[in-house]
């Protein structure tokens, strides 16, 4: 059960929370692919991701100084070339640049999210000291900073600088330590299950689980300290006016 009487601090995850309301990228790019029209299966989109993730996992491709709209037409671009590789689309499928046409619809849809976000994660940063703790390429301060959000933590642990990824509860370790804390009084705010939820909770921290559409399904017994479906619903949670 959350208890808001013990929180003194807060570590947020970035991607799949703050950017989009819980909903896991895989999906908000789906989306985007149906909305563009790319006539690909959703198994062969999520061939094409898993593929494209793996890739920048171990190739320099995505910058420190890219912002999240160079980041979405890089990895978009990867996927597509997968497709039109795997012979799932072929180049007189491309009527448009399908690259371009997804990262503006992906990069507008977080603008516009986030810019409805701000000011409760302002009243939360006048309230507590706040922690970013994300799996990401190497670049997030300057997608944050593209976003205007960089003033509303005091630190940020990327697992691409810190070599440690969730669900190593480690990384939720460096975050606990960067806020000074206990865990007791610390809760962290994440979309999964397995890469925040669980590790969060090793590290004795409360947890708050934004449940959303994601990847696959979650265990029966998948809880947390207390389960939301929307990002505003933690104006409530923290009881802000």
């Amino acid at each position: 059960m959350f208890d808001l009487a013990k929180v003194k601090g807060i570590i947020f995850d970035y991607g799949g929370t703050i950017d989009s309301n819980g909903k896991h990228w895989a999906e908000v790019l789906w989306e985007s692919y149906q909305d563009q029209k790319v006539p690909v299966t959703k198994e062969q989109f999520r061939e094409a991701y898993v593929y494209a993730e793996r890739y920048l996992a171990t190739n320099l491709v995505i910058l420190p100084e890219d912002n999240f709209h160079i980041l979405l037409k890089k990895k978009v671009d990867l996927q597509i070339n997968y497709l039109i590789e795997k012979g799932f689309l072929t180049k007189n499928d491309i009527s448009i640049n399908f690259s371009i046409a997804i990262s503006d619809q992906c990069y507008n849809f977080v603008r516009n999210l986030i810019s409805k976000e701000k000011s409760l994660l302002t009243a939360l940063k006048n309230r507590y000291p706040m922690v970013l703790v994300s799996n990401f390429y190497g670049n997030v301060q300057a997608v944050i900073s593209d976003f205007g959000l960089l003033e509303y933590f005091d630190d940020i642990i990327e697992s691409a600088v810190v070599g440690v990824r969730k669900p190593d509860p480690a990384i939720f370790g460096l975050g606990v330590d960067k806020l000074g804390l206990p865990g007791s009084s610390i809760v962290v705010i994440g979309d999964s299950y397995t890469k925040d939820i669980v590790p969060a909770s090793k590290n004795g921290c409360q947890t708050i689980w934004l449940k959303g559409l994601g990847w696959g399904d979650d265990d029966e017994d998948a809880t947390a300290d207390l389960i939301i479906t929307d990002f505003m619903e933690l104006k409530a949670a923290f009881q802000l006016d």
